[in-house]
């Protein structure tokens, strides 16, 4: 149990408190039961027809009841927000029953279809929940964004909210390198509404974790300018430590290992009375004072830690400084309360029968009816009455966000990038469509510049909590200004993707939490849209709606080399539920892509959209985009849907289909196909995940518009086809199936390689005579 000093602590006495815990502890001892009569219904009595182990985590649980308990029922206010971690959900859904939020009949339902979720989801749980989380570091960190986001939110509407962010953190999830990403980030040391509780059980999923570097802990916290609270030991160790002798025990338990401490935890009073005094030169005076003690006296003693303390929490959250963040570390037993209380292997056992009826008793529960609240008049029944009154939130009145315009009119000339045409739409916005423009943030993890962004950063600022000078605002060769305030519009996080799309997710759901939408646009380099993709997955599943633009892309940042080069991302778009992805060839269908995506976000059937973008430059001029408005119409109803005929033939004999980059080989093929007499179609696929949609929808699979297919790839102009992306070739491989013939899917496969766009193209088979050859193949 190893711990300095370096931080404020809180094993002394409380202050007086100005409440009775007696109803607390009642509701803490109800909670405990519900939580593990949950878990025990849902794999012991609820049949199982497949064998599978339900699971759930009843010593997660009991290791936290005390802190949620006393967060809930004694602290909380109607705009404070908390994300459990993961493997608490019972004992929030067993609050949320004491609180009158959740039905009865879902007590039994846990990790049954329809029923409770296995972890906390805003989405898909029946009750309330304020944060989504289960996938491990992300949502210890999401408080921090949805600060973020609520103090953004403010900056648009004005003041709409206010509270606590709390963060409730298994030690274990402190092993997440991404949670020190965010704790360290220089901004966060401003967000003073930022409470995280660290539930320090020094206990993994196999084993006690043999040193969990209390100290260590606290220092890295403090010197990310947060606020650092210590809760140790519960009353009846601070009691004993105030008798002779107690200065040495208390010594005695802040120096052994946590192994050893464990062990303690699963002896007889016998054999503690023998163990716990040690070897050292305090062993008599140890041994002297717990020889004074009864057997269930010692035995409570030993697992008297702060984290289980009502009063010892109550003080603790007393001393939070709200002018910065504040992290509680909370030291607890896992299992406790439990008979499997301590034991090293507890993470995902489960109560037998005869222990579970054992635990009945000793919480004066009735496992024939496991769910009974309180009775209304009892001393515990009114603070669960008064609880729920305190935290009644009303649903916010969504307010519909702007409409964003669907085409600004002006067609792209010249030669240009689509990475180039992403800064130039959101500029033409703040001129075009100004309320739109206002809801838009970006944010990028230190490449702003790279992305084409400092036009848009210069026009509208970057956010900062507090105002600060621009030191090179008079320097005439500086030409990207940075204006940190409250109402910038651009966020810059450093190198840390995962902050990136965690503040990305949560800026993505403040439509749904206070009724007001922000259209948040990440931008990064899209070789690491890959080290971002499970977080923001993950933001999706929580109800977050953000626009992802991976940028440059493929091996077409041919001189960077392999780092730089990415291959497996365009399927992304296909595979990540709740997304559509996007590819643009051209300037123009960079800005009919991003309005549609903008128009998706901060709606109830909203999505979210993910853009890959190349810094190769194009010709505008091979889009060909039709002057006549019902023409550019069409083409643009077309991009949207995902594929465009840009090269028609009346009786094709070869189909080229290319995205994004690739365009220009595919038109470079053609030509020279046509040349030698081989009639060649020439289609431009835009958005790879509309068109898979399209083709389940047609097997009936899923509901989705399928004209697109008979536009672009009508049965009668059917002929072999060959596909080639700037990716990886399954991508598009599945498109020969539209009409069932053959094709050839051409693409990046291998490890890129430094070098000139034409060599990198030959080395991946994706250059101009690799496309002749496969055309040449498939119609023979």
């Amino acid at each position: 149990m190893s711990t300095t000093v370096a931080a404020a602590t809180n094993d002394r006495a409380p202050a007086t408190p100005t409440r009775s815990v007696e109803p607390l502890a009642d509701v803490e001892r109800r909670v405990l039961w519900l939580s593990t009569a949950m878990i025990h219904h849902a794999n012991r009595v609820r049949p199982n027809r497949s064998g599978i182990k339900v699971g759930g985590h009843q010593a997660s649980c009991a290791s936290l009841v005390t802190i949620m308990t006393s967060l809930w029922f004694d602290q909380l206010r109607p705009d404070d927000r908390v994300s459990v971690k993961p493997h608490a959900a019972p004992v929030l859904h067993a609050i949320n029953y004491l609180l009158g939020r959740l039905d009865q009949k879902y007590l039994t339902t846990l990790r049954e279809f329809g029923g409770l979720q296995s972890y906390p989801s805003r989405e898909k749980d029946p009750d309330p929940v304020d944060y989504s989380t289960g996938s491990v570091g992300i949502g210890a960190t999401a408080p921090i964004w949805g600060a973020v986001a609520r103090r953004y939110v403010n900056t648009v509407t004005g003041q709409i909210a206010s509270g606590r962010q709390y963060s409730l953190v298994g030690d274990a999830e402190l092993d997440e390198g991404a949670v020190w990403e965010a704790i360290m980030d220089p901004s966060i040391a401003e967000l003073g509404e930022i409470v995280w509780i660290v539930d320090l059980n020094r206990q993994s999923l196999d084993r006690v974790v043999p040193s969990i570097a209390a100290g260590r802990l606290e220092a890295m916290f403090a010197a990310a300018g947060w606020q650092v609270i210590v809760v140790t030991f519960g009353r009846l160790l601070r009691q004993l430590f105030a008798r002779p002798g107690g200065t040495a025990l208390r010594t005695r338990l802040l120096e052994m290992s946590n192994p050893e401490y464990q062990r303690l935890l699963r002896c007889s009073p016998e054999t503690l009375r023998i163990r716990l005094p040690g070897t050292g030169a305090d062993a008599g005076a140890i041994a002297g004072l717990i020889a004074d003690l009864d057997d269930a006296t010692l035995a409570s003693a030993i697992s008297n830690l702060g984290g289980h303390d009502l009063e010892a929490l109550r003080a603790a959250y007393a001393q939070i400084d709200d002018t910065r963040p504040t992290v509680i570390i909370a030291y607890t037993v896992k299992g406790y309360g439990l008979p499997s209380q301590g034991h090293p292997q507890n993470h995902s056992s489960l109560l037998t029968v005869e222990q579970f009826q054992r635990l009945a008793a000793d919480l004066d529960a009735n496992p024939e009816k496991p769910w009974d609240r309180f009775e209304p008049d009892s001393p515990a029944g009114r603070l669960c009455a008064a609880t729920a009154a305190r935290l009644h939130r009303s649903l916010p009145d969504p307010v519909a966000p702007p409409k964003a315009p669907t085409d600004i009119g002006r067609t792209p000339k010249g030669i240009s990038t689509t990475q180039a045409a992403l800064g130039r739409v959101l500029l033409d916005l703040t001129r075009d469509a100004p309320q739109v423009a206002r809801r838009i943030v970006t944010i990028s993890p230190d490449v702003s510049s790279s992305t084409n962004l400092a036009g848009w950063l210069n026009k509208v600022g970057v956010w900062s909590p507090t105002e600060r000078p621009d030191w090179f605002a008079d320097d005439p060769e500086t030409i990207m200004h940075w204006r940190e305030k409250p109402t910038g519009q651009h966020v810059e996080l450093g190198i840390a993707e995962v902050n990136l799309v965690g503040l990305m997710s949560e800026l993505g759901a403040t439509w749904s939490r206070w009724g007001h939408a922000l259209f948040p646009i990440g931008v990064l380099y899209d070789p690491f849209v890959e080290r971002a993709l499970e977080p923001w997955s993950f933001g999706i599943y929580a109800g977050g709606q953000s626009i992802l633009v991976g940028t440059p892309s493929g091996v077409s940042l041919a001189p960077e080399g392999g780092a730089h080069q990415s291959i497996k991302t365009p399927s992304i778009g296909i595979e990540q539920p709740g997304c559509v992805s996007y590819e643009p060839a051209f300037a123009i269908e960079v800005e009919w892509t991003v309005l549609e995506s903008i128009s998706r976000l901060g709606r109830p059937d909203g999505s979210s959209s993910y853009v890959r973008l190349s810094t190769r430059p194009v010709d505008q001029s091979l889009a060909a985009v039709p002057s006549d408005p019902a023409a550019r119409e069409r083409r643009r109803r077309q991009v949207l849907a995902g594929a465009y005929t840009l090269r028609s033939v009346k009786h094709p004999d070869v189909q080229l289909v290319g995205m994004g980059a690739m365009i220009t080989e595919a038109l470079e093929a053609a030509d020279r196909l046509t040349e030698s007499g081989v009639h060649a179609e020439v289609v431009c696929v835009t958005s790879a995940s509309r068109l898979f949609e399209a083709i389940q929808a047609r097997r009936g699979l899923c509901n989705a518009p399928t004209w697109v297919l008979d536009q672009v790839f009508p049965a009668a102009r059917s002929a072999p086809m060959v596909t080639v992306l700037d990716g990886h070739p399954h991508t598009l491989a599945f498109l020969g199936t539209v009409n069932q013939v053959p094709s050839v899917a051409l693409g990046a496969t291998r490890f890129g390689q430094s070098g000139d766009l034409d060599d990198v193209y030959r080395y991946q088979g994706i250059d101009t005579d690799s496309i002749v050859r496969a055309a040449l193949d498939v119609i023979a």
